[in-house]
């Protein structure tokens, strides 16, 4: 068992974790969540004894990683699948970590068949796929067939059937009594391997709860009602029996209504006493995915932006006005030349300035009004180069 009292990690003025306090308990695999940059990476490393708190502790089995004898053998962990030696193959990558733990070589092309590398076993690790590279560190956490297990987005660069793969061995694991740390970013996948989940936020704690209690507490099921599409003032008589009997109902883009605040049974009562007739009820729970971002929402550091340049390349509508030009670097200094104009005949491209014309001479400036092409003048004679062979 994985355990943290009052866990707290600065870097300067800046803390990465605080005050964490939580267990993950074997014979279950345990979800590790939150945005980027709320600790989690921070977290995993003091587990591992790679980074020392500033305060609080953390524990496995009741000791400090650093303190556990032949840690190798007992616990597990995937945080970098790019931590290899290019230069060495799979086998004599997971060879050396064997040898370091005394670990059986046999056990070596155990965990290279458990992870379907044997055919590229001797082969060097730095021509790996990200995918490739994700199984080889799997295998090297497997290598000493430990009780703790912990794994950084394992399925990074994973098709889908080795996504299916990982889920089932973590699955596996934990049924083996083991204890399962995992930490990912793919909700879905989370929601169907985890059983409980740990969820942090700007280095706090914010929930430490099943998956189940997770979604129920932070969001609302409701139920999805349809009426006949072709009688839709049947649709509008229901939307009023309900909300005279205290639901709360909504319109769906498809037609259908979105009804909150009253259970499945009272609202095909409701239909059948009012005799309208139903094509659709049925039951809606919000996805792991929603209930992670309205809990999580007021913890998010990087948030992206509208980007105010899109669309600046389209078309302007009749009668509405340019936009301002954008200022271009190193315009108007000494050397500046504006860009070459496009193959000449051709039409005008994209995002071209307002007012220059669709066709340049070939070397006049692009933006300057059109001229006729001058007279060609005749290329000076080649002169001997002073230092070539040939002039002396």
């Amino acid at each position: 068992m994985i355990e943290a009292v009052g866990l707290t990690k600065r870097y300067g003025a800046r803390t990465a974790v605080h005050n964490l306090s939580f267990q993950v308990r074997p014979g279950a695999v345990t979800g590790f969540l939150g945005p980027n940059g709320s600790g989690k990476s921070t977290t995993m490393r003091m587990i591992l004894g790679l980074d020392t708190p500033s305060a609080g502790a953390v524990t496995i089995g009741g000791h400090p990683y650093r303190r556990l004898p032949n840690a190798p053998r007992q616990v597990g962990a995937l945080l970098d699948a790019k931590a290899v030696h290019g230069g060495r193959s799979a086998r004599n990558h997971l060879l050396c970590l064997a040898q370091l733990s005394g670990i059986p070589a046999r056990r070596v092309d155990e965990v290279l068949g458990v992870v379907g590398l044997q055919a590229v076993a001797k082969k060097r690790s730095k021509g790996f796929s990200l995918g490739m590279g994700q199984r080889l560190g799997i295998a090297a956490a497997l290598l000493g067939d430990p009780q703790v297990l912990l794994f950084d987005e394992p399925v990074n660069g994973l098709d889908p059937e080795g996504i299916l793969w990982v889920r089932n061995l973590m699955k596996s694991l934990a049924a083996e009594g083991r204890t399962v740390f995992v930490s990912s970013h793919l909700m879905s996948e989370m929601a169907l391997t985890a059983d409980h989940l740990i969820v942090i936020g700007r280095g706090q704690l914010l929930a430490d709860t099943s998956i189940s209690q997770f979604i129920s507490q932070n969001s609302s099921d409701f139920a999805r009602v349809r009426t006949p599409d072709t009688e839709p003032a049947l649709r509008e008589k229901l939307g009023t029996v309900l909300g005279g009997a205290g639901g709360q109902v909504l319109p769906e883009p498809d037609g259908a209504l979105r009804v909150t605040g009253l259970p499945l049974p009272r609202i095909s009562d409701l239909a059948h006493e009012a005799g309208i007739r139903l094509w659709e009820l049925s039951p809606h729970q919000a996805s792991l995915e929603e209930a992670y971002m309205r809990m999580t929402q007021g913890a998010v550091d990087y948030r992206s932006t509208d980007d105010k340049l899109a669309g600046f390349d389209q078309p302007l509508p009749p009668g509405a006005q340019p936009p301002p030009q954008l200022p271009v670097p190193g315009q108007g200094q000494p050397g500046w030349y504006p860009p070459p104009p496009p193959q000449q005949g051709g039409p005008v491209p994209a995002g071209r300035p307002y007012g220059i014309p669709a066709q340049a001479p070939a070397g006049q400036p692009y933006g300057a009004p059109v001229q006729a092409p001058a007279a060609p003048v005749a290329a000076p004679a080649p002169q001997p180069h002073p230092y070539r062979e040939d002039s002396r």
